[in-house]
């Protein structure tokens, strides 16, 4: 088998599949703002900015500019760490508590559309294929 032709194959398809508007929501998810506010969402306590850049894996100045956008919109607020007035403490806000629901919702949604057009046997497929490469890294490729 022509691995590297089939790996060109699907990464041209999957570039397809991410710029179209719902598959991109999904895809939103998992990066970005969106994420942020899933992060924040899955802790029950006050998160400090250092805590989502180590889950991102992206600068604290990017995460700097993302809490001030999603601050300006009222998703978020942040405020001084009274124990350690050197940290900041970022909390969802109600709104945004709302606005991760309706994406989840539209994400689950979206997701649960596209399993019943690959049928069971696929969509189970899929997963169970996901699954698997969930459980390695990239580096494990290399």
């Amino acid at each position: 088998m022509d691995y590297e032709k089939l790996a060109e194959e699907f990464i041209r398809i999957f570039g397809k599949m991410e710029r179209q508007k719902d598959r991109k929501k999904v895809a939103d998810s998992m990066h970005g703002e969106k994420f942020i506010l899933f992060f924040l969402s899955a802790h029950e306590s006050s998160v400090i900015p250092s805590d989502i850049s180590k889950e991102m894996g992206i600068s604290s100045a990017r995460i700097a500019a993302a809490l001030n956008s999603l601050e300006e919109k009222g998703f978020i607020t942040r405020r001084i760490d009274t124990d350690d007035r050197r940290r900041i403490l970022v909390d969802l806000t109600k709104c945004g508590r709302t606005e991760v629901e309706k994406h989840k919702s539209e994400v689950k949604t979206t997701t649960a559309n596209m399993m019943k057009y690959l049928g069971e046997h696929d969509a189970k497929e899929l997963v169970r294929i996901m699954k698997r490469l969930s459980d390695v890294t990239p580096e494990d490729f290399k």
